[in-house]
């Protein structure tokens, strides 16, 4: 088991597990069931239902390749465009409950996605994936090449959650929000806000409680606070779930 140490946008550590070798490649197998499942289907439509068999046998060779090629598009861009719009899974990686995270704590990105998807050419379709295998083994932060290069790692979404670990906080019927400008922030920022401040708070860690307060008055904006910095964060979380995880919504309509 690899411990993953990500440095978010506030200088501060959270860990992750990286997800396992196993796993990845179980990934990868789901990932290509479905793509082998799609090409069978595909060509079975074009040359059974359709009957264009003929039809293709009479064109030139470059014509032939332009329509194969045209089919396998979809499983040319599988994983970047999955990944994309999925927030760094495959369908694979999602059934395995594994995502790829940028390391520098920020969003993956289209950009971050599309230079792994370039180096599968050397990790994964050359030497049948031996090179992207070594390279996750010997790896302190369990990367191919591809991951090396776009700054990503991939995590395992399988560890226990409950509510002190994510965004969400519980808030009463009657509770009344104090700063609106939170619907500035993420819901990255929030998750970061938050696993700083429950750390910080555990290890009565006022420094590192004045620097995050501070960057949340600089970046959500905001002009006159009240409280410690521990009630003045408290708050900020509190204030963020109501507008945005459906307590405003459900009040409003």
């Amino acid at each position: 088991m690899v411990e993953l140490q990500i440095n978010t946008t506030q200088n501060v550590n959270i860990n992750f597990i990286a997800a396992s070798v196993g796993e990845r490649i179980l990934a990868y197998i789901i990932d290509w069931v479905i793509k082998v499942a799609y090409i069978v289907v595909a060509f079975q439509i074009v040359f059974n239902l359709f009957d264009w068999h003929d039809a293709i046998d009479d064109m030139d060779v470059w014509s032939q390749t332009a329509i194969y090629m045209s089919f396998l598009l979809p499983v040319m861009f599988y994983s970047l465009v999955l990944e994309s719009l999925l927030n760094g899974q495959t369908i694979g990686k999602r059934i395995m409950k594994i995502q790829v995270v940028k390391i520098d704590g920020y969003q993956a990105g289209i950009g971050d996605y599309l230079i792994r998807w370039f180096f599968r050419i050397v990790d994964l379709n050359m030497l049948s994936g031996i090179i992207a295998l070594i390279a996750i083994v010997t790896s302190k932060k369990s990367q191919r090449l591809g991951d090396m290069t776009a700054g990503t790692s991939v995590i395992t979404l399988k560890n226990n959650v409950n509510i002190s670990h994510t965004i969400l906080e519980e808030l009463e019927d009657s509770y009344v929000p104090t700063y609106p400008n939170v619907i500035k922030l993420s819901d990255n920022d929030a998750r970061i806000i938050k696993d700083t401040f429950v750390r910080a708070k555990a290890a009565r860690d006022y420094e590192t409680l004045i620097k995050l307060r501070t960057k949340i008055v600089q970046v959500v904006e905001i002009k006159d606070f009240n409280g410690s910095d521990m009630e003045f964060v408290d708050t900020i979380l509190k204030d963020y779930n109501y507008y945005t995880q459906g307590s405003f919504v459900s009040k409003t309509f």
